[in-house]
């Protein structure tokens, strides 16, 4: 991604952007260019900065704490979760927000490993 940004750079220089001739030097698809440049799409984390209901940082919080509540013998069930993100955020997540986590965050949920008891 490093070179779409270069390229972003390159063309917040030119007077007239030629998007072209840019996406050639850099090597990416000159619609993809385009569409950055004017603000019709963004990045893929930006996307999901915008849209998510929790930031990254809440997200690891409330993950800690199910993995506490586990711990202790009490897993909560995905209602309680959603109640738990709607009093983090303010915002009421869908009913199935908690099966939507990145992969990788997924798998710190303490009752998703299957050797735990």
């Amino acid at each position: 991604m490093a070179s779409i940004e270069a390229a972003l750079a390159d063309l917040a220089l030119q007077k007239s952007p030629n998007y072209t001739a840019t996406a050639k030097k850099f090597n990416i698809n000159r619609s993809t260019l385009s569409r950055r440049h004017r603000g019709i799409t963004a990045s893929v984390k930006e996307s999901k900065q915008t849209t998510s209901i929790l930031s990254n940082q809440q997200e690891k919080e409330l993950i800690r704490y199910i993995n506490k509540l586990t711990e202790r013998g009490i897993p909560p069930p995905n209602a309680m979760i959603r109640v738990f993100a709607y009093n983090i955020s303010g915002k009421q997540p869908g009913k199935n927000w908690s099966y939507c986590y990145d992969p990788s965050l997924r798998l710190s949920f303490a009752w998703f490993h299957p050797n735990r008891a």
